[in-house]
């Protein structure tokens, strides 16, 4: 490298505070990070999964009970953290294809794949969790 060259900045421990905002995350890295947030996301909402499971399958006043919490005066909250789901399991599915595509074949990483599937991921499951939280929402 000559002395004329720009040198790049080197990122060994980022600094939260002061690298933070000038670390530029290629998008790859920020659909790797969504596909853990969005796991983790349906761990934490998992009692919430099971307890509207169990709601819309014990009986027909249970399911009565369900759609009633869904429409009730805290239904949008209701809606919102299915829609979490919605968008956590929708995310966490085209990601894993992603990652099991980059694992079966290798010859597909690289950086202009990485960064096209990773738009092509965020725009699949942004698209279908619009949709569907349009049905959840009763806009369809």
């Amino acid at each position: 490298m000559t002395d004329q060259a720009k040198k790049r900045p080197e990122f060994r421990n980022i600094n939260v505070f002061k690298d933070l905002t000038t670390y530029r995350l290629p998008w790859a890295g920020k659909v790797s990070i969504l596909h853990r947030v969005s796991g983790m996301l349906m761990f934490v909402l998992l009692p919430f999964l099971i307890w509207m499971f169990d709601l819309s399958l014990s009986s027909e006043v249970s399911f009565d009970g369900f759609k009633a919490a869904f429409n009730g005066d805290w239904g949008w909250l209701l809606k919102l953290m299915a829609l979490g789901l919605i968008w956590g399991y929708l995310h966490h599915l085209c990601a894993g294809i992603r990652h099991i595509l980059f694992d079966l074949n290798h010859e597909l990483v690289n950086k202009e794949f990485g960064n096209s599937s990773a738009l092509t991921v965020l725009a699949v499951s942004l698209g279908l969790t619009v949709v569907l939280g349009a049905k959840l929402f009763g806009l369809y």
